[in-house]
């Protein structure tokens, strides 16, 4: 899954301080949720000195780009429909300039771009840097199943029943075989009981002719 690698990505940069992964975001949300959009962009090790300003837009369908969130050494909310439910999660080092809006809505639903503009502070000149990052978010009502876990899920209801019908059709031959193991040794005493009567009478009528 997308969010799983996404997590395991995110975990393994924060414990390696030096190493940055850039990830793209979660498309998805569920109303009532709080989303989290994802935006990574990574310097390299001689860039670390930079000013970083951060512009976040938000455009519904059909409609036009209007500014939701800004960084620029501080945070500013702009005055939307988003209004006091905007969270900033960047990092200290301004590679993660992410936010989080709280308790989304199905209206929340649209494209979402997050703008960086760098400037490195180099001792002969001071280089502007850019760089985008669109969303294309999608918020639903309800939490829908992963197509994998469904046919998980499907392959799990198959595998039980062929364990049970092989289960039964075990139990029928296993007490098909003590039932005909049964007979055969009911069987072999009758037979050992004829034969010992055999011998017995047969005894018993040569004694009789010798006296």
């Amino acid at each position: 899954m997308v969010w799983a690698s996404s997590l395991v990505l995110l975990l393994w940069a924060g414990v390696c301080s030096a190493v940055c992964v850039e990830v793209p975001s979660e498309t998805e949300a569920v109303q009532g949720t709080d989303m989290k959009l994802l935006c990574i962009s990574c310097m390299k090790r001689e860039e670390v000195t930079a000013s970083t300003v951060v512009e976040w837009f938000y455009r519904p369908e059909g409609g036009k780009d209007e500014p939701i969130y800004e960084y620029r050494k501080t945070n500013h909310e702009f005055p939307s429909r988003f209004s006091g439910r905007i969270q900033w999660n960047g990092s200290k080092d301004m590679q993660d300039v992410s936010i989080t809006v709280v308790n989304v809505t199905l209206n929340d639903s649209g494209i979402y771009t997050c703008n960086i503009t760098r400037e490195f502070e180099f001792e002969i000149h001071r280089p502007l840097f850019t760089s985008s990052r669109l969303i294309h978010l999608t918020v639903v009502e309800e939490a829908g199943e992963d197509f994998t876990s469904v046919i998980s899920e499907i392959m799990m209801y198959i595998l039980l029943v062929f364990l049970t019908l092989w289960l039964l059709i075990e139990m029928v031959y296993c007490y098909r075989k003590v039932s005909k193991a049964e007979e055969a040794a009911q069987e072999n005493a009758s037979a050992n009981g004829l034969n010992q009567q055999s011998i017995k009478t047969r005894g018993d009528y040569l004694a009789s002719v010798h006296v």
